[in-house]
């Protein structure tokens, strides 16, 4: 997962641009521009800075060097502001994604009409972006943006959990030290895989010899809780928390009845009926008597759009990437896997390539080009590395026998939780989209055992990149602008 989609269904978007040798660290100057915008109503001045920073390993070692993107505002109590740090997941990626989708001063206006020409999408001020509130700095680990492991480094050896997050921590005790923020409300935001960094980072923060405290962490399409979204046959959880997702495309389609129900309604009647039937049925699977299968089949069909025959036929499952293929099949359509809101044909080889990154990514990528060479003033040799070369799940360390062996990473959550009383939870997805659903958010955040009263869920009309839709955008932007201004 990046902060949108995994690297290898991403296909070849960006394969020109992934790389991961090491590259010496280097010395060199910060590039710094002064700025000014309006934000919530508010008319400020900003300065945004370009500048590498070299961390050591865990043993103390020369390590990478990381170059980040900051804008800070400028103010009189400017020391004290809270610092958002902000990263993308991957694993792993840079992360333009967040820094031009929703949370930098500009952002790519993606277009309402979803089949509108890629060539036609523009860079615009950002009127969601929560600078007004909040400090921003965007992180590129080692191996993408313009940050390299150092020099005789293996940059393989920060391809795990532990190594990554590591970097990050590092880089975030160096980053406070020398702007001299030591005294800011301080937040991670994280998306996809970045969410894993987040919880793993809170935790490695809380454990240093001197704790670095957070007020709170931001989960944007979080997979803390990914064993309960990758649906094996015999994982009926998955299904379960799966269904809101599929009412709400087959709503959004019109697949379905709405009865006049409005998103929220349609989906909170999915969400109950998979807590309240669906759940105790796939429990019984060959034992629930045949007039119960067959009511079941029927609700299902009415909530999802696909015939009940499907069902009865297939244990009362349909896996998510199944019903991209089904959903539209009537109409030679597939449906997007980060954001099943677009479509695209189905070609003679099935379900293919995502359509959402195929109409979304390239203008990222062209734009965000342009914007490090003509507001930021970003004049480098070496490319921006949109996606370092992680060869899937295999080559990346998860700290157990395998990646879906256990994933604890709640409980690093639970570790900054516990060190400070400030912290808060904030978790946030789209409901069109099939890789993190929102059931699999609504049941990290009872299965967590965290504290009452520090989680927040949050929805969004869009996909995994929810912020592309511009009304979904406008409230993430408010959310997390009064997620840093609440104090507890």
């Amino acid at each position: 997962m990046t902060g949108h989609l995994s690297r290898r269904k991403l296909g070849g978007l960006a394969a020109a641009l992934m790389l991961a040798t090491a590259l010496p660290a280097f010395a060199e100057t910060p590039v710094v521009t002064r700025h000014a915008t309006t934000l919530n109503g508010q008319k400020l001045t900003y300065t945004a800075t370009v500048e590498g920073t070299d961390v050591n390993d865990a043993t103390g070692k020369p390590g990478a060097h990381i170059v980040s993107f900051a804008y800070t505002v400028d103010a009189k109590d400017a020391a004290k502001r809270p610092v958002t740090f902000i990263f993308n997941g991957g694993p792993i990626t840079a992360s333009l994604w967040l820094h031009l989708g929703i949370m930098g001063p500009k952002r790519v206006a993606v277009p309402d009409n979803l089949t509108a020409d890629p060539a036609t999408f523009r860079l615009v001020d950002n009127p969601y972006s929560p600078l007004d509130a909040t400090d921003l700095v965007f992180i590129d680990p080692a191996s993408t943006g313009f940050s390299r492991v150092a020099d005789g480094v293996d940059p393989k050896s920060y391809f795990s959990v532990k190594a990554d997050g590591q970097q990050v921590t590092a880089f975030i005790q160096a980053w406070l030290t020398r702007h001299h923020r030591e005294g800011s409300p301080l937040y991670l935001l994280g998306e996809s895989y970045g969410t894993m960094r987040a919880a793993e980072v809170a935790g490695q923060l809380a454990e240093l010899p001197k704790p670095i405290l957070l007020n709170g962490v931001l989960l944007m399409g979080q997979a803390v809780n990914i064993i309960e979204y990758v649906q094996r046959p015999q994982n009926v959880m998955s299904y379960v928390v799966s269904l809101p997702t599929l009412a709400a495309i087959a709503w959004y389609h019109q697949k379905v009845d709405r009865r006049g129900l409005s998103l929220e309604a349609f989906v909170e009647e999915a969400r109950r009926y998979a807590q309240s039937d669906y759940m105790p049925a796939l429990y019984q699977g060959s034992d629930l008597p045949a007039a119960d299968r067959d009511r079941v089949a029927q609700r299902l069909q009415e909530l999802t759009g696909i015939p009940a025959a499907y069902y009865r036929e297939h244990g009362l499952r349909i896996s998510k990437e199944q019903y991209r293929g089904e959903l539209l099949k009537d109409q030679g359509l597939l449906l997007g896997r980060a954001d099943a809101r677009y479509t695209a044909p189905i070609t003679d080889k099935g379900i293919g390539p995502d359509p959402f990154a195929a109409a979304v990514m390239p203008p990222f990528s062209r734009l965000f080009k342009d914007y490090l060479r003509t507001d930021l003033k970003v004049d480098r040799v070496e490319p921006y590395v949109e996606i370092a070369e992680v060869e899937g799940l295999d080559d990346w360390g998860w700290g157990y026998a395998s990646p879906f062996a256990n994933w604890a990473y709640s409980d690093r959550l639970m570790k900054a939780m516990k060190a400070s009383p400030a912290f808060r939870l904030l978790i946030g997805n789209g409901y069109y989209d099939t890789q993190t659903t929102v059931g699999a958010a609504e049941l990290l955040a009872r299965q967590g055992g965290w504290p009452g009263g520090r989680v927040r869920l949050t929805f969004y009309e869009g996909g995994h990149m929810a912020y592309t839709a511009e009304p979904a955008a406008r409230k993430f932007g408010a959310d997390v602008r009064a997620f840093v201004q609440q104090r507890p």
